[in-house]
């Protein structure tokens, strides 16, 4: 998601790489990010806090205690982005401390950003100035829509927009399967469904219309389409994604959980 943000800001001119500094543990990755743009590299988490003013903290749940307590010195008057699932305002605080003055936003982005269509949500609770919060805004609405969202729904921003893309990938693949069941060529299977699904949610983002009034628009009397709806109706179909939502709620919630217990030990 690092490398996404970044992609994003460098093609809308928002940010330049000159003027970006990166770092990861991970050697292969710092390669790959510096081969791609001439970015600044620093040689610490530690470096990275005291040169910059804006910080995206863009790893992973397990990891960022180790990294937040790591920086925590180095982070008085500094912007401080997090991107992480199951941590919290309250939790990114406490770590920090809420004494050093940094200004604390806890961000949600999707996949999707890579290909500058994503969904991100920012926490409506944040100690950010309103200032810093609209260029935050700016920034993420170079990778697609951006959302201001309260933190007591944010499990379900993770469900909606965080994870949602695999299951959107799944009902692709199984369009695709279903099309070469019948003949059709994978490749051209896999570009049908593919655009049949990014354009149903282009319009359903366009006209502003309902799924639901758009659903049966398609449904003509007597028609295939309606056949097609009856067979997901039969499956569960709604019910089952439902489900799963409430699945992924429910493991952010654990997570969040875990994450807190391993905090105040």
């Amino acid at each position: 998601m690092g490398g996404a943000i970044m992609k994003g800001a460098f093609q809308k001119g928002f940010l330049k790489p000159y003027e970006t500094m990166v770092y990861d543990v991970s050697e292969q990755q710092l390669a790959a990010l510096t081969a791609a743009y001439p970015v600044q590299v620093a040689e610490s988490n530690i470096h990275l806090a005291k040169e910059c003013e804006w910080i995206i903290l863009a790893v992973k749940p397990i990891y960022m205690r180790g990294v937040l307590e790591e920086i925590q010195k180095y982070t008085r008057n500094k912007k401080i982005i997090s991107i992480a699932a199951g941590w919290s305002m309250d939790m990114l605080f406490d770590v920090l401390g809420r004494e050093n003055s940094a200004q604390v936003l806890r961000v949600m982005p999707n996949t999707p950003a890579l290909v500058g269509a994503g969904c991100t949500a920012l926490c409506e609770e944040t100690s950010f100035t309103k200032a810093s919060l609209a260029w935050a805004r700016d920034l993420f609405a170079t990778l697609g829509l951006v959302l201001i969202v309260p933190e007591r729904l944010f499990d379900a921003v993770v469900a909606v927009s965080g994870s949602s893309p695999a299951y959107v990938f799944m009902f692709i693949e199984a369009m695709a399967d279903g099309a070469v069941k019948q003949g059709m060529p994978r490749k051209q299977a896999i570009q049908a469904a593919a655009q049949a699904v990014m354009g149903s949610a282009k319009m359903v983002l366009e006209t502003g219309e309902h799924p639901a009034v758009l659903k049966d628009n398609v449904c003509s009397p007597g028609g295939t389409t309606i056949e097609a709806v009856e067979a997901l109706e039969k499956g569960n179909f709604r019910g089952t994604v439902m489900q799963a939502m409430e699945a992924c709620v429910k493991k952010n919630q654990r997570m969040t959980m875990a994450s807190d217990r391993r905090r105040k030990l």
